[in-house]
């Protein structure tokens, strides 16, 4: 039967199929045989066809991929934890490659990247079978990004914005708060027709029950699927993890439909990939990674895009992770997906220590892309904002000298300062796009100005009550903005006895 066709439901019904479907013929396999076990990997004698990424049956009733390919023997990756799996046991090439079930079916449930539930549910009835490893969309079927998609995150989606279709690389040391910047952003696609797919690689268990929890506290499982291969899991699948949360995507994007793909992170997969290199033999390259490693993280990345209306329309928006190590962005693995990515969100250290949180650095992060997708009205309002953030990041490093300043400086340092204390968010807390519109409107008319830091809370989240009463939205006129947010801020009678 075709991978693509579902088995009919009952064993008479899959036997009254199977017994329709047959015909009586010849049939020819390659048989080799299995030479060493170990590692996750294993050497195997014989099959002279073999194809790399084809999948083989062994013996005990396990299954591996082929990884590597040598002169005499085949190099595999297993897929399954198995003790049985000896010396000398046949192997049988099946001539397919790896594929997973897609669908609508796999909504709000937790799965490896083979498909198969890890929720303590039924396996999911899936739609149909979508292979790991597939070409890219060609340059004829893509559309330029011009959707935005929001994060909910203040500093993001004014100063460094994300298209549908983009890849955007959320880059910095360990806690400070990566994950959490996906997991916002996934919070924030509730009801806004984009499904979710959230691939934890390599991760401890309490990471990835944590991250589970977050997105079922948020009500954000229901459009999400979660694909999980632990860090007590076979190499093989850690690997195969983010290929198969790109086929999911990618079933939907090719229905027509928008998607959001976070890959945590993509160090552990270099890291798991280089690690079954070396036990493969393969040549070592820069900090013992394979020369490939660029090829693998660009043919999984390159796959992410918005396609245009003749081929349905989709997205797929990758958020890769990668942890670097005392911040250093020009290491390998970051420098190859920096190259790879349209753009990055960094996050340092000393803004995280400082208490500027989410620690976004603007200096060093860039979205080369986004900007044009963004509502015309959020980026003409958020270019007058960063104007003025940068110019206080300039001179904020004059007040460190003690030098006598200039009072337009000391006004734009001051000014600077509230806008700093106003882009501060907690996590898990993702704001909508119409109340960007409304701070920055406030911010820019210089409603904020002479405000204490002990008051902006107060104020927000008065601006945010008030937004969300209101009828207006991103394409009201500039004048009806500034009015309302003038009177919810500074009513007429806040004054009167």
């Amino acid at each position: 039967m075709p991978r693509d066709e579902v088995a009919p439901a009952g064993p008479l019904a899959q036997q009254a199929a199977w017994l329709r479907d047959y015909r009586p013929g010849l049939r020819v396999s390659e048989r080799g045989s299995v030479v060493s076990v170990g590692d996750g990997i294993t050497w195997i004698a014989g099959l002279p066809s073999a194809a790399l990424d084809d999948i083989l049956e062994f013996e005990d009733g396990s299954r591996g991929m082929v990884f590597d390919l040598t002169g005499e023997r085949v190099g595999a990756v297993l897929l399954h934890e198995t003790d049985a799996l000896t010396s000398g046991m046949a192997v049988h090439l099946t001539g397919r490659r790896l594929s997973l079930p897609v669908g609508d079916a796999l909504l709000g449930r937790v799965i490896d990247p083979l498909g198969a539930p890890l929720d303590d549910m039924p396996a999911p009835h899936p739609t149909a079978w979508q292979y790991l490893e597939a070409p890219s969309p060609p340059i004829m079927a893509r559309n330029f990004v011009h959707m935005p998609l929001y994060t909910g995150i203040k500093i993001i989606d004014t100063l460094v914005p994300i298209g549908k279709g983009q890849r955007q690389l959320l880059l910095g040391d360990d806690g400070l708060g990566r994950s959490s910047l996906a997991l916002d952003t996934v919070i924030n696609q509730r009801g806004k027709g984009v499904n979710c797919i959230y691939v934890l690689i390599g991760q401890k268990r309490s990471t990835v029950v944590n991250t589970i929890e977050t997105l079922r506290g948020h009500a954000a499982l229901d459009y999400t699927t979660v694909i999980v291969a632990e860090a007590s899991n076979l190499a093989g699948l850690q690997h195969l993890a983010p290929f198969a949360g790109c086929a999911v995507a990618e079933f939907w994007m090719q229905q027509g439909r928008d998607t959001l793909v976070v890959y945590d992170d993509l160090v552990s997969h270099a890291r798991t990939y280089r690690e079954l290199s070396l036990l493969l033999r393969r040549p070592p390259g820069r900090e013992a990674y394979p020369g490939d490693i660029f090829s693998v993280h660009a043919r999984l990345l390159e796959r992410a895009t918005c396609l245009n209306a003749a081929h349905g329309g989709g997205s797929m928006t990758a958020l890769p992770i990668v942890e670097t190590t005392q911040g250093e962005i020009a290491a390998y693995i970051p420098t190859n997906l920096i190259s790879i990515t349209d753009g990055q969100i960094y996050l340092d250290r000393e803004l995280f220590a400082g208490g500027f949180r989410p620690a976004i650095d603007i200096a060093r992060s860039v979205s080369r892309i986004g900007g044009a997708a963004q509502h015309p009205r959020i980026r003409e309002e958020a270019g007058r904002m960063k104007l003025d953030y940068l110019q206080f990041l300039e001179l904020e490093v004059f007040t460190r000298f003690g030098a006598r300043l200039e009072e337009s400086m000391v006004a734009a340092i001051s000014r600077g300062r509230v806008l700093r204390e106003i882009l501060k968010q907690d996590r898990l807390t993702p704001l909508s796009e119409v109340f960007q519109m409304a701070w920055l409107v406030a911010f820019n008319d210089g409603l904020f100005t002479d405000i204490s830091p002990e008051r902006l809370p107060a104020l927000l989240t008065t601006l945010q009550q008030q937004v969300e009463r209101s009828k207006l939205d991103l394409d009201s006129p500039r004048e009806q903005w500034a009015q309302a947010v003038g009177s919810w801020l500074h009513p007429p009678n806040a004054g009167a006895p």
